[in-house]
Parts: C-alpha cells; sequence; structure tokens
C-alpha cells in the first residue's frame, strides 16, 4: 500500500518547490556531465599521445566539481523522493506522484517548466505515453 495517491492540486502546491530543487539537480548533473566529459577527452588525449603534461590543478578542480555535481543531485532527488515524487528523467526534469485514477495507480507526470498538472501514464509507460487529464 503507498504511503499516499496524489491529486493534480496536490503536485500543483508542490510545483514552484519542485521547480528551485529541479533547477539545482539539473544544473548539477550538467555540470557533473560536462566535467567528466572533459576529463575523458583529456585522458584519451593523453593515452594517444603515449603520455603527456597533464594540468594537475586543472583535473582536480574538475574532480572536485564531479564529486559536488553528484552530492548536490542526490541532496535534490532526496528532496524530491521526501516530497513524494519519483525523479525520471534528469534531462527533461520530469518527475511522477502515484495517483488513483478510475480505481487503478498510474502516475501523474511532472515536466520541468510546467505550471500545471495536465498529464499522465501508467505505471508501466513513461513520458512518451503520457495522456490528457
Amino acid at each position: 500500500m503507498p504511503e499516499r495517491y496524489f491529486g493534480p492540486a496536490d503536485v500543483e502546491r508542490l510545483i514552484p518547490r519542485l521547480t528551485r530543487i529541479m533547477q539545482r539537480v539539473m544544473a548539477a548533473n550538467a555540470a557533473g556531465i560536462e566535467a567528466r566529459e572533459a576529463s575523458a577527452a583529456e585522458q584519451k588525449r593523453i593515452t594517444l599521445a603515449g603520455g603527456g603534461v597533464v594540468d594537475q590543478a586543472a583535473w582536480k578542480a574538475r574532480a572536485d566539481l564531479i564529486e559536488r555535481s553528484v552530492k548536490d543531485v542526490r541532496a535534490g532527488l532526496e528532496d524530491i523522493q521526501r516530497l513524494g515524487g519519483v525523479t525520471k528523467d534528469l534531462s527533461l526534469g520530469l518527475v511522477d506522484f502515484l495517483h488513483l485514477r478510475d480505481g487503478r495507480e498510474v502516475n501523474l507526470c511532472w515536466k520541468f517548466g510546467e505550471e500545471r498538472i495536465t498529464h499522465w501514464h501508467g505505471l508501466d509507460e513513461g513520458y512518451a505515453r503520457r495522456k490528457p487529464l
């Protein structure tokens, strides 16, 4: 038995907080991805060159950024979970909330930037299969 079912109005009351949290999470995720890609490109460059000089300060700064990003993303995901949501996609900012529709459990679907809850989808479906309320 779930802790709680959400109605559209319940989720809409959370949207200002969800927006602030998801903004932080999405930014941290993007920064972490960028830093990981830069580190991987640097590693590849060194490998292909058969060795090379590494800017250790830049390498450490990227490693620190990746670590901070992971912590920030985790904290934000925990905040969303405490609100009752389940994060589905960080790049789109998707969060689902359990809802009872016509006697069956489904998800209300919120996407970063939306100001209202207008869609739902089955538990075994995703964003691409969402339907208007």
